[in-house]
């Protein structure tokens, strides 16, 4: 053998001794970086730089189960993983996608539940006493008395909800949540975010949610605004639900913004011609007017005599002697009565029965 064939045994040889020394050296417990080579329905093989492939039982390739394991994971995809075992006689690791996952979400679990963070995750199943869902990776629940919705919740699964961490444990693998608290904090962030955005004199739009007696609730987007009674119309009502109805789509006028108590004051009639702008042209003092009383009060009363428009009759002016008001009308009566003072820009108008004749002044009642 010559010299040269010599040295290229050497180097032979010297390939052959580090030939080893080129595998990754992994012990249980570590993780390692590997890449996807095949995805079958029992097992995934990955590279992972040692002597054979490695291998990922369907069981440790995801928290719960695994139906379609193409679902999960791809070939060709670069991995971190969790080394399970050692490798056995063939050389082969065994690994865990969802150690890593697991231990990924539990430090972000618990960042978002000190930083009181909104998530969102899918509902998985329903179990006795609430939902389980697929957060971070982990097996979530969120108890019945932390739901928004009531009765079954079949429905929910496969739908994103949004959640509030509330307690995380990683020892004791519990993760609970909370929808209600989640719902709760999402309208808080909405609520400040469209107050901001009113401004008194604005022109919105709103839907009716809820009638009373004393006005209507308006949803403006996420906050309740508050319609009152006195703002739905000119004319006097007898009920908010005369006028309006639940579901109905309404313009209105916005009159006040609190921020800081998060109230909004709307108005329906501020938006509707206002009946006083015109009455300069059709009455005068000393004019004698129809009316229909429509309210009565213990110093007189309130007697409509154009639409929206309302005059007082005080009790003084129904005539000598009158105790109370409803000795002489009763609401719903018409009257004729003189226009005794007569202030529009103010809103005032004062009419005396006592200066009518006694022919005209009561007529008969009028449906």
């Amino acid at each position: 053998m010559n010299t040269l064939d010599q040295t290229a045994v050497a180097d032979l040889d010297e390939e052959v001794i580090d030939y080893d020394s080129t595998f990754v050296d992994v012990q249980p417990g570590d993780i390692v970086i590997g890449r996807v080579v095949r995805v079958a329905q029992d097992q995934v093989l990955v590279d992972v730089g040692g002597k054979s492939e490695g291998l990922i039982p369907i069981k440790e390739l995801a928290n719960g189960p695994v139906g379609n394991p193409h679902d999960h994971i791809r070939e060709g995809e670069e991995l971190e993983l969790y080394v399970l075992r050692e490798e056995d006689e063939d050389g082969q690791l065994t690994l865990s996608k969802r150690r890593v996952d697991q231990a990924r979400g539990w430090v972000q679990a618990t960042k978002d539940f000190e930083e009181e963070a909104v998530i969102h995750a899918r509902v998985t199943g329903v179990v006795k006493g609430g939902i389980i869902v697929d957060a971070y990776k982990l097996r979530g629940f969120v108890p019945a008395s932390q739901l928004r919705t009531k009765g079954a919740h079949d429905e929910l699964v496969g739908t994103e909800v949004p959640l509030k961490i509330i307690e995380v444990d990683q020892r004791r693998n519990k993760l609970i949540l909370s929808h209600r608290q989640a719902v709760a904090a999402e309208k808080g962030k909405l609520r400040a975010e469209i107050l901001q955005t009113l401004d008194v004199g604005q022109i919105i739009t709103g839907k009716v949610v809820r009638i009373a007696d004393f006005g209507a609730f308006i949803d403006l987007g996420g906050i309740d605004g508050l319609l009152p009674i006195s703002e739905i119309s000119w004319q006097r009502i007898q009920h908010p639900s005369h006028v309006l109805n639940i579901g109905d789509e309404v313009t209105l006028k916005v009159l006040k913004v609190d921020r800081d108590a998060h109230k909004i004051s709307l108005s329906l009639k501020q938006l509707q011609d206002d009946p006083w702008s015109s009455l300069t042209a059709k009455f005068s003092e000393g004019m004698q007017v129809p009316g229909k009383v429509t309210k009565l009060a213990s110093f007189g009363a309130f007697v409509e005599i154009e639409p929206g428009v309302e005059a007082l009759l005080p009790t003084a002016e129904m005539g000598d002697n009158v105790a109370r008001p409803e000795d002489v009308v009763e609401v719903g009566q018409m009257v004729n009565a003189i226009i005794k003072r007569f202030r529009p820009d103010e809103k005032r108008i004062s009419l005396s029965l006592k200066e009518s004749s006694d022919s005209d002044g009561i007529n008969e009642d009028e449906d």
